[in-house]
């Protein structure tokens, strides 16, 4: 897991292609709190972003999920969310995927807690379990945009 700000990049320690993306003009914070909901991937990229509100709850209500395929990169738009986040690999025989590398995990070992608000990001690389959209405090509507970059692609 890599956590940081879109406006201080050069902080977060990310890998240089995933640092690509996101110094992307497009991929600025006001670029993307402009674009509208719905899916974006722009021509000639194998990785894609997917915009748009959701609803935090208590964390309680909330499943753990990790990828085998695509690495995650989470970027708060508006409002807060809190997302627990383990540092163990959490694969596991049995989990069951819910759709094409979302993996739901019971297993995983939750033991890092950080709390994004507009232009904050975090980086799930495949086999990091995340548990994301829990409420700070109480449940709201947070606006996230969710990059999706393939294990294959060259900026992974």
């Amino acid at each position: 897991m890599i956590i940081g700000n879109l406006n201080v990049l050069d902080l977060a320690g990310l890998p240089f292609c995933l640092q690509d993306i996101l110094r992307d003009p497009r991929c600025h914070l006001a670029a993307l709190q402009a674009r509208e909901d719905g899916r974006w991937q722009p021509d000639n990229v194998d990785w894609f972003c997917t915009l748009g509100p959701a609803q935090t709850q208590q964390a309680s209500q909330r499943h753990t999920e990790y990828h085998r395929q695509w690495a995650d990169i989470q970027v708060v738009l508006t409002g807060e969310e809190r997302i627990n986040a383990g540092g163990k690999f959490a694969f596991f025989n049995g989990d069951e995927e819910r759709k094409p590398d979302l993996f739901i995990s019971t297993k995983a070992e939750l033991n890092v807690t950080i709390t994004l608000r507009a232009g904050d990001f975090a980086v799930f690389m495949p086999g990091e379990a995340h548990q994301a959209l829990c409420a700070v405090s109480q449940p709201g509507t947070v606006r996230k945009a969710v990059f999706k970059v393939p294990l294959s692609s060259p900026e992974v």
